[in-house]
């Protein structure tokens, strides 16, 4: 085979993964592409932008879209959200609908398939986390869904322990047109190295305070600069709350639980970036800035 006649039989094109919250999308993504770019908590609603990765394979490249949790919104942060995933549905090649086989969420997933038919592509249904149902239980959701649309595919899998993701990847790259690959080889994701490590201490906030506190930070970077050719990275960030006692919460009794939050999200960022970090967090209090128009366009959502 000559390189024009593999070249025309390339694929490549853009798949949106859109879910409820806590469906276990960005765990999928970060399998896929054997590298954490996507943070994860046990709590819903981790995820608040649009994330993207680069899949490459010997005859496609599939970008990824992993989108936030799709939910009924009443906030102003929330309803921007929301906004968000869906919007991901009008711009992709493929729509890859992941639902959560253990414990589902039928207002969130109905309202999904609503804006599914609104909408032409090629969409795909994987049933996630099945390691944790018996398969009487399977049985019924594959029943139920090929009822509800008609699926390209479904796929059951489990993004965590990786079963049937090949399958499902395969499942996808034939929905894809034809087209030379859209990122260099070396390109996991487009997303800023500053994007990257703000997301990766807004995980930490969500992994160590309680289920009140995560839901009302943001984070922001103050500077990124990088020292000694590269081998040191140096950022200041900062944690915005709404209000003090979030601040008390999240400094902790002498500093510790902003210790605890900093250290970890410095090796998750030394990962990434392959070099040594100096992190240094401050909180800052910016009073219901979840509700504030310019205060969440600021944050960038």
């Amino acid at each position: 085979m000559d390189i024009n006649e593999k070249s025309s039989e390339f694929k490549s094109g853009f798949a949106a993964i859109v879910g409820a919250p806590n469906a276990g999308k960005s765990t999928l993504l970060n399998h896929v592409l054997g590298e954490k770019i996507s943070i994860t908590s046990q709590k819903p609603q981790t995820t608040r932008n649009r994330i993207i990765g680069v899949v490459h394979r010997p005859s496609s490249q599939i970008v990824f879209i992993d989108t936030p949790g799709v939910h009924r919104a009443t906030t102003k942060l929330n309803i921007r959200i929301v906004d968000t995933a869906l919007s991901a549905l009008g711009d992709v090649d493929v729509a890859l609908i992941l639902v959560d086989v253990s414990n589902p969420d039928p207002e969130s997933e109905s309202f999904i398939v609503k804006r599914l038919k609104k909408k032409k592509r090629g969409v795909i249904l994987a049933l996630n986390k099945i390691d944790l149902v018996n398969k009487s239980v399977l049985l019924a959701v594959i029943d139920k869904w090929a009822k509800a649309y008609p699926f390209d595919a479904v796929v059951p899998i489990s993004a965590k322990h990786g079963d049937q993701v090949e399958e499902l990847l395969e499942s996808m790259e034939r929905l894809l047109p034809e087209g030379q690959p859209l990122f260099p080889e070396d390109t996991l994701t487009d997303m800023p190295e500053r994007f990257i490590a703000a997301e990766m201490i807004r995980e930490k906030v969500f992994r160590l305070t309680g289920q009140e506190i995560p839901y009302s930070t943001a984070v922001t970077i103050d500077s990124f600069s990088k020292k000694k050719k590269g081998a040191l990275v140096i950022i200041n960030a900062t944690i915005h709350v709404e209000r003090a006692s979030q601040k008390g919460i999240i400094i902790g009794k002498g500093g510790t639980k902003l210790k605890k939050i900093g250290e970890s999200a410095r090796k998750e960022i030394e990962r990434i970036a392959g070099a040594k970090v100096f992190l240094k967090l401050f909180v800052h209090v910016q009073k219901d800035w979840s509700k504030d128009t310019k205060a969440l366009r600021t944050f960038g959502y």
